[in-house]
């Protein structure tokens, strides 16, 4: 599992989505924040895509709270530097 988080090419793609809103929200934080993640949020980045469109999007938008605090954690990381982008 540590070889994906530090693949940026493989996170990049593992982003890729169906749906154009969450690849744009999981590619920018990919891109701007991730760097900067402790490895156990890296990790918890990696496991959240494993999950399904409609789960990523509940999720992101608040409509839904993953039972995992550590996916809890990173959406609420994402959900941030989202906010963050439209404030700058």
């Amino acid at each position: 599992m540590k070889n994906i988080l530090n693949n940026q090419s493989k996170l990049q793609w593992a982003c890729r989505r169906g749906m154009l809103e969450l690849d744009i929200l999981l590619s920018n934080f990919l891109q701007e924040a991730y760097k900067d993640l402790e490895l156990e949020d890296k990790a918890h980045f990696s496991a959240l895509l494993q999950h399904s469109d409609p789960e990523l999007f509940s999720w992101l938008l608040g409509q839904a709270i993953p039972s995992d605090p550590g996916l809890l954690r990173i959406i609420e990381r994402i959900r941030q530097h989202a906010r963050s982008r439209i404030s700058n």
